[in-house]
């Protein structure tokens, strides 16, 4: 067991950690209240189906396309500056999104809050780096996790409750406000090295940042509007994500052969237990946005429950996740080694995603309960567990970009889950329906539009043929479950070739890598 090197716990440090745990539960209510608040918020603004899709997704898109960007430069600038800029576009774009009258202002705030949402998530995470020693930082990362882990289970809850108000917005305003004061005399974080404005302002990677948001942007307005606002098989659809592979390609040309100072040095990948954790953390992401999406549409449309109710109904997913995201980080600092609780939390992930495919239209409360709790438990232990195994194998000038990548590439399995899961339900929920002749006509409607089969639902009186419909939709939830189930199961394997890198400096060892040698410290 390492020795361990004590965190200066005093007031200033309290007052920083607090405003940052703050501002992460903000950013996570924000992320997932607006998909209940959207019919109503629709309905005053007078706004289309288009409109409303591109409210959500904006979000999304900005918060995912610029977290390396804010890594990066955070290095060049100091986390101080760069976390400054984007809890002020967080609060601006609240601001902005409050006080709309049309859906174009309300995109317009939302992209701001995207774009500061994803810088606020990913400094959180490198300063927090910079504050607490290797070995000490489960204890945070776990607490971190938890708050963002309770704040998107509850943002449907808020979200259903505050919309009427445009609440939803302004109770950001405040908080953030009040940090944005606080944290410029409680941070004390990592400073940069002393040189001059112009040196820094001409070493950005400008070509490296302008390929990378491009490509990703392409990539994923290709895969949130397939099959909502165009069909997959369409042009719409499939020439944003080969434009996507294109510049993906051109940018890892670029980044390895012509930049000088990368946006993504490619070493960060250059060991398997990064690209392994890597794939794990997107798969995490993936799973857990599935789980948070789509099971609160089964309480709805299966179990006839309200927005709000159906928000609540996630609550048992909660009292597994959090307690098991900080007991992991309280134990990966206690006993000095991280590929056990990966392996572990991989495991459980992958059980508890099949265990949810036994919920059907008939499942008792009791019994969908339980159902949620081994999930919430794997997925819990990952917070930790994966960002621990990243920045264990990483160079220490490489930390700040690890954690980076590690907040992105976790976005990204989010907006992929979402993506994934709709094509898998839309696919079966049409083979489903069509088994039923009463339902073979409206196969289309019902199977690409929720909220219309949900309002059918409720308007149906209790019948043989509503009971079909509830059948046909939690069989089609089924195999969205099934399939996290093989994801989860591909990253545990994955999760076997996670090496245990020691928790303080000291030993030197050597990871071979195909024809590369990786030089880090090691558990031996």
């Amino acid at each position: 067991m390492p020795a361990h090197k004590a965190v200066h716990v005093n007031k200033s440090f309290i007052l920083s950690f607090t405003a940052l745990a703050l501002v992460a539960l903000l950013v996570a209510l924000d992320g997932t209240s607006i998909s209940v608040a959207l019919p109503i918020i629709s309905k005053r603004l007078g706004g289309t189906a288009i409109e409303a899709f591109w409210t959500g997704t904006s979000y999304l898109l900005c918060s995912t396309v610029l977290q390396p960007s804010f890594g990066s430069l955070s290095d060049l600038f100091g986390r101080k500056p760069l976390i400054m800029l984007a809890l002020l576009f967080f609060v601006v774009g609240a601001i902005v999104a409050a006080t709309s009258q049309n859906f174009t202002i309300m995109i317009a705030g939302r992209s701001l809050q995207g774009v500061g949402g994803g810088g606020v998530v990913t400094l959180i995470e490198i300063i927090i780096t910079d504050l607490v020693p290797l070995q000490l930082r489960g204890h945070y990362f776990g607490m971190i996790g938890t708050v963002l882990s309770i704040g998107s289970v509850t943002g449907p809850i808020v979200g259903g409750g505050f919309a009427e108000q445009r609440w939803i917005f302004y109770i950001n305003v405040p908080i953030a406000g009040a940090s944005l004061l606080l944290i410029p005399f409680s941070l004390k974080a990592h400073s940069p090295t002393p040189s001059p404005l112009n040196a820094k302002i001409r070493s950005i990677d400008y070509i490296g940042v302008v390929l990378f948001v491009a490509s990703m942007t392409s990539f994923l307005i290709g895969i949130t509007w397939g099959g909502v606002i165009h069909p997959w098989r369409s042009a719409q659809t499939l020439c944003p994500i080969l434009l996507a592979i294109i510049g993906m390609i051109i940018f890892a040309y670029h980044e390895i052969s012509r930049a000088r100072d990368p946006i993504i040095p490619v070493s960060i990948f250059g060991t398997p237990t990064a690209i392994a954790n890597f794939i794990g953390v997107t798969v995490h992401g993936l799973i857990l946005w599935c789980v948070l999406y789509y099971l609160p549409f089964y309480f709805e449309a299966v179990k006839g429950y309200t927005p709000i109710l159906a928000g609540t109904a996630l609550l048992p997913l909660t009292f597994t996740l959090c307690p098991s995201a900080i007991t992991i980080g309280l134990l990966i600092t206690r006993w000095g080694c991280y590929r056990w609780a990966v392996v572990l939390g991989s495991l459980l992930a992958c059980l508890g995603s099949g265990l949810l495919c036994i919920i059907n239209a008939h499942t008792s409360v009791a019994g969908w309960v339980c159902l949620m709790l081994v999930p919430g438990l794997g997925l819990g232990s990952l917070f930790p567990a994966l960002i621990y195994a990243i920045q264990a194998s990483a160079e220490p000038r490489q930390l700040a970009m690890a954690v980076a990548m590690c907040s992105f590439f976790r976005s990204l399995g989010q907006a992929i889950g979402i993506a994934i899961g709709g094509v898998i339900f839309q696919n079966s929920m049409h083979s489903n329906l069509m088994k039923y002749p009463a339902h073979a006509s409206h196969a289309d409607d019902y199977s690409k539009n929720v909220i219309l089969l949900v309002e059918a639902l409720r308007k149906m009186p209790e019948s043989a043929t509503t009971d079909d419909l509830k059948t046909a939709y939690s069989d089609s939830l089924r195999i969205v479950w099934a399939v996290c189930c093989a994801l989860a199961g591909i990253s545990a394997l994955l999760s076997l070739l996670t090496k245990d890198y020691t928790l303080t400096a000291g030993e030197s060892v050597q990871e071979d890598v195909g024809d590369t040698i990786k030089t880090a410290t090691q558990v031996k």
